[in-house]
């Protein structure tokens, strides 16, 4: 759809200015857009009309009666021509009749009279010039729009660089919005952002679209549908108080593109490289090939003379965590954000999802790198990232021992594991986590599939998980919290949310069932150890 000239425009070519027009019916309409130029001398014409002509006419051939020459505007009206250029020497020298000026006048047709002869080939020819010259500055302005946003999608550019491009090119405000009307970007273009952003949920809701590209002239937004491959994943919305122009159409649509286009190759590109890192990572933990380092290499990765550092990255999910939260989804999209925050850190790592439960790096730094530093950088960063990813949850980083050789790279990112797991019911606010945090319990968490340490917990703490699951008491729970506190009675029994009395009951319900005296510190200490390794058996990854 091109921008046509107006009626307006048309009269103001020489070529009309010469026959002396006057507007003399429905001056407001002068802004309709005129599509062709039609010379007519007979009344019935409406029927060879498609609409938007302009028709010129010396009414040679027209009615003079009232109802007739009605007729004729009417007819003309509904087929919506743009307007209606009498030339007043052939049929009426001085004015037209008052029932075709008020005809016009109420069906909002423009009616123009020619006091001079005038040659209407000249007209024809100068308004179809005139509709030929919008055509090719549209088409024009289609391809500079054309060569600019495949420049930027070439170029990768991020959607903040696109929506850049659309406000400057348009002038207008654009917002790139999910299909769950939350903003993932957008462009003032120079305006408040508190006033386009307000309340914008609730009103992207209310425009709903009838094509891909749609306007909705009621609150005067473009939307246009962002996606590719059958998988649409936004709107594009361009704030446009009138009725756009084709050229802010083909903007939109190619805005949208690019932003598809950038959508699906960053999707890919890291899709394989986290597949890459993925494999590579998966074969250090069990048996590396002899083109491990050259591979890795290949990857940006250097393993040889390189010092190693094994990091895990977990979602903390709460004090129990239920392993259905960590979700392959939630975990690539973890995956993503710890490799952009090595990226931000300036380290090399392999990052990657190689179980179910976090992200698995190893780093590789030079010889003369300051670990500690580099450790802080990247933990922050790490927690920055997924803070910022769609399901922002809070993160727990842990980090291995660091080596030497790529030998030892699986005892590093083993260790980080554990440590991760260990750290899950820590309460410290660390930017990341060693063995020598964790203590005990990442102790236990690198003991955890030794069988003596499962006999050890059985042994301890069989007959009263026994008595529970028989009786249905909450024996275990009740140790744990004396456990917690240190021995302390009262405040055991306020964490267990029980009275004293009903508490001191448990207590020695619990010692009759085990045979131990829960006032013997090594007894207790015994007892608190196997909580701990039960803790750490149950949540504990397959390796």
């Amino acid at each position: 759809m091109f921008v046509y000239p107006t009626v307006a425009d048309a009269l103001a070519l020489p070529a009309i200015r010469e026959g002396k027009p006057r507007v003399v019916a429905a001056h407001g309409a002068l802004d309709r857009r005129v599509r062709w130029v039609h010379v007519a001398e007979v009344a019935d014409i409406a029927h060879l009309l498609r609409g938007d002509e302009l028709v010129l006419t010396t009414g040679i051939a027209l009615p003079d009666e009232p109802d007739g020459l009605t007729k004729y505007v009417d007819e003309l009206a509904e087929v919506g021509v743009a307007g209606i250029v009498v030339e007043l020497l052939r049929h009426w020298s001085d004015k037209l009749p008052q029932a075709f000026v008020a005809a016009a006048e109420r069906r909002g047709v423009p009616l123009v009279t020619l006091s001079e002869e005038t040659r209407f080939v000249s007209v024809t020819e100068a308004v179809v010039g005139l509709i030929v010259d919008a055509q090719v500055a549209e088409l024009r302005a289609a391809e500079q729009v054309h060569e600019t946003f495949t420049a930027l999608t070439v170029a990768g550019a991020e959607p903040a660089e696109v929506l850049r491009e659309v406000a400057r090119t348009v002038g207008r405000p654009v917002v790139l919005e999910t299909l769950s009307h939350d903003v993932l970007a957008y462009d003032t273009a120079g305006g408040n952002p508190g006033d386009l952003l307000r309340d914008w949920a609730r009103r992207s809701r209310a425009v709903q679209l009838t094509e891909r590209t749609s306007y909705d002239p009621e609150v005067g937004w473009l939307v246009t549908v962002v996606g590719a491959r059958g998988n649409d994943w936004g709107r594009l919305v361009l704030l446009c108080p009138e009725p756009p122009p084709h050229r802010h159409i083909v903007v939109a649509e190619r805005a949208a593109s690019a932003l598809a286009v950038h959508r699906l190759v960053a999707r890919d590109r890291e899709g394989l490289e986290r597949h890459a890192h993925r494999t590579l990572l998966t074969e250090m933990l069990s048996t590396p090939g002899a083109d491990i380092n050259a591979r890795s290499a290949a990857l940006g990765v250097p393993l040889e003379h390189r010092r190693l550092v094994g990091v895990a990255v977990r979602p903390r999910t709460g004090v129990n965590p239920a392993p259905a939260m960590a979700t392959q989804e939630v975990l690539r999209d973890l995956a993503e954000a710890t490799a952009l925050a090595a990226r931000r850190a300036q380290t090399a790592a392999l990052v990657g999802v190689v179980d179910d439960t976090s992200v698995r790096a190893l780093l590789s730094l030079p010889p003369q790198a300051e670990v500690a530093n580099v450790l802080r950088k990247l933990a922050k960063e790490v927690h920055h990232a997924a803070a910022a990813t769609q399901r922002a949850q809070p993160v727990v980083v842990a980090v291995g021992t660091t080596v030497d050789r790529v030998t030892g790279a699986r005892r590093t990112m083993v260790e980080a594991a554990h440590v991760a797991d260990a750290a899950l019911r820590s309460t410290s606010d660390r930017l990341y986590h060693r063995l020598d945090d964790v203590r005990l319990r990442g102790l236990l968490h690198l003991l955890a599939n030794d069988e003596r340490v499962t006999a050890f917990t059985d042994r301890e703490l069989g007959p009263l998980l026994t008595r529970d699951a028989s009786h249905g008491s909450r024996l275990v729970e009740t140790l744990r919290h004396y456990c917690e506190q240190g021995g302390n009675k009262s405040a055991a029994a306020a964490a267990a949310h029980m009275s004293r009395t009903a508490y001191y009951q448990q207590l020695s319900r619990i010692e009759q069932v085990l045979g131990v005296s829960l006032e013997d510190p090594e007894s207790m200490l015994s007892l608190y150890v196997a909580l701990l390794t039960l803790d750490v058996q149950a949540h504990h990854p397959d390796e």
